[in-house]
């Protein structure tokens, strides 16, 4: 299989109103001991977002860890923490949960990739899939 970059961005973090007014002010430093739902260990943004806090000397209290992106979105909408979430679909976020911006974070990069089998996109509508998304997202 071969991966073709669609693009990148940063990540943001949200929280429902209480906790987004809360932990806004003096962000990143305010998630040190702030409830975080983040994803598994072993995932690529967890991982970035690892290395981020250790840089940082953030310690955030983790309540719960997900498998499932629209799950934590879920769980971060009911109240129950800070959460992060590509900053690329940042307004779908906020319009769909309900929740608002507590901050972003350039440094923690998260990529998006078309997988196929082919080494250089031929087929059209795939090609035009591809170059609709890097023009769109992240153009």
């Amino acid at each position: 299989a071969f991966h073709h970059l669609l693009g990148e961005c940063g990540i943001t973090f949200f929280a429902r109103a209480p906790l987004a007014a809360r932990y806004r002010r003096r962000f990143p430093q305010s998630l040190d001991g702030a409830p975080v739902l983040l994803p598994l260990e072993g995932s690529v943004m967890r991982r970035s977002l690892a290395q981020w806090f250790d840089a940082q000397g953030i310690r955030p209290n983790v309540v719960s860890e997900f498998e499932d992106g629209a799950l934590l979105k879920a769980f971060g909408a009911a109240g129950d923490g800070v959460f992060p979430s590509p900053s690329v679909i940042e307004d779908e976020v906020r319009r769909q949960y309900g929740v608002q911006v507590v901050g972003r974070v350039e440094a923690v990069r998260e990529r998006f990739y078309a997988v196929s089998h082919e080494r250089r996109l031929k087929h059209p509508a795939v090609v035009a899939v591809c170059d609709a998304a890097r023009e769109r997202l992240f153009g």
